[in-house]
């Protein structure tokens, strides 16, 4: 089949090299049986890709099971992905199958694979290598014949160095791995797949496009688009039913990009132009040059959003492990920068710390006397710590407390497990 019309079969929208060797490996696996595992940020396409391959393959004529990991509670992840016996647990009244006997002679599609447990990866390894599994309840060795196409926006790796991960299971879905690219990195893709989804919806919803203005096209490309192609359907049928059958302009456009959301800011920040977007201004004289500037205006802005982030992050970890007496001992600029933080959306006084602060954070072991002397010393040898000292020092704490447990260290920190890896790996921290 010709690659293009593969992609529109299949809706693998854009053009850019980056996606024509995208598309090029996946026609070249999708006749096969072998696994494959589906790397990529939220939004860029991770599940139309699984149903291509799957669509393609020879199983086509069979199930296609969508099974999202991360969705199933710990509990009962186990009974959904390989079935349970009557009586097996409360609630069991009958047998039931699970996800890998629906998918027999079709595929299973694993999204969100990195968030699996433990206790389960081990069962996936062996039903991946012999196709052998057992329903919960049960001693009886039942067998499947899937093909298993995986998916995550997570390092891997990383969990497996980490520990939450298999390493043997690792190496068992990464037989192909193939990287779907953020649509920040394939610009020239923006303004046709842009286009395709405003004729979509106009269709669908009797409206009529009448174009966007130089400036917005501008926009469109320079967006960051952190949700990728969902984000950027979403925002063309905002368009399209909100702005019906209007010409659509920069302001216009500003208003359903959501951008950074930092309390109650929207911060549109733009990606820093690629070589192609500079060649195609080059003409443009003083206008570019005023577009230079505003980049370098934008990334200042991200910047003090970055100081305020640490700023929070690091009241919030005081707030969660630091007593009143402690509190007050610190020093008058660290005290003051708490004073300007938001907890969880409260606005937190230092002098009502024990009323309001501590009902607001969830609950957390206290530190003992020298983890307290150990965080107020640096903090009085440090009035005003650099951004990467307090980051680094805080990682630490927060790591030393949950003796290296990362997902708790990152809760306590108020940042997401995938920023706290990012970090680690930044400043050398194992």
């Amino acid at each position: 089949m010709d690659r293009e019309v593969f992609q529109e079969q299949f809706g693998l929208l854009g053009k850019s090299e980056a996606m024509r060797q995208v598309i090029d490996k996946i026609m070249q696996v999708a006749k096969t049986d072998i696994t494959v595992t589906l790397q990529g940020e939220s939004g860029v396409g991770k599940d139309v890709t699984a149903r291509a391959i799957h669509a393609m393959s020879d199983r086509s004529r069979n199930n296609l099971v969508i099974v999202n990991c991360g969705a199933i509670p710990e509990g009962i992840i186990e009974s959904e992905l390989f079935g349970h016996e009557k009586g097996a647990f409360t609630g069991a009244e009958t047998s039931r199958e699970g996800y890998f006997e629906k998918a027999n002679g079709g595929t299973i599609f694993l999204d969100e694979i990195g968030d699996t447990p433990k206790n389960v990866q081990v069962k996936l390894l062996r039903v991946l290598e012999n196709g052998e599994f057992f329903r919960v309840g049960s001693s009886k060795v039942q067998t499947t014949d899937v093909r298993v196409i995986a998916a995550t926006n997570q390092n891997l790796w990383q969990m497996v160095q980490d520990g939450s991960f298999r390493e043997d299971l690792y190496y068992r879905l990464d037989t192909v791995q193939i990287k779907l690219p953020p649509l920040r990195d394939r610009q020239e893709d923006i303004i046709p797949i842009f286009r395709k989804f405003v004729e979509e919806y106009s269709s669908r919803y009797d409206s009529v496009f009448k174009g966007f203005s130089d400036e917005a096209r501008e926009l469109l490309i320079s967006y960051r688009w952190p949700g990728n192609i969902r984000e950027l359907r979403n925002v063309a049928e905002q368009l399209v039913v909100l702005e019906k059958s209007q010409f659509i302009d920069q302001e216009k456009l500003q208003k359903y990009l959501k951008g950074r959301q930092r309390q109650g800011r929207t911060d549109n920040l733009p990606m820093v132009a690629d070589d192609a977007y500079q060649e195609r201004n080059r003409d443009s004289g003083s206008d570019f040059e005023r577009k230079d500037r505003e980049l370098v205006y934008r990334a200042l802005v991200e910047l003090r959003n970055d100081i305020a982030d640490v700023k929070k992050m690091f009241a919030n970890f005081l707030y969660s492990t630091f007593s009143n007496k402690n509190l007050k001992a610190l020093p008058a600029s660290v005290r003051d920068e708490m004073d300007k933080s938001e907890i969880s959306g409260v606005n937190v006084d230092l002098g009502d710390h024990a009323t309001l602060g501590m009902q607001s954070m969830p609950d957390q072991p206290d530190l003992d006397e020298d983890e307290e002397s150990e965080l107020v010393d640096f903090l009085q040898n440090n009035e005003i710590p650099s951004i990467e000292d307090a980051e680094k020092f805080l990682i630490q704490q927060a790591l030393k407390r949950f003796d290296g447990n990362r997902r708790k260290a990152s809760e306590t920190l108020g940042v997401s497990e995938r920023t706290l890896y990012r970090k680690l790996d930044q400043y050398g921290l194992e």
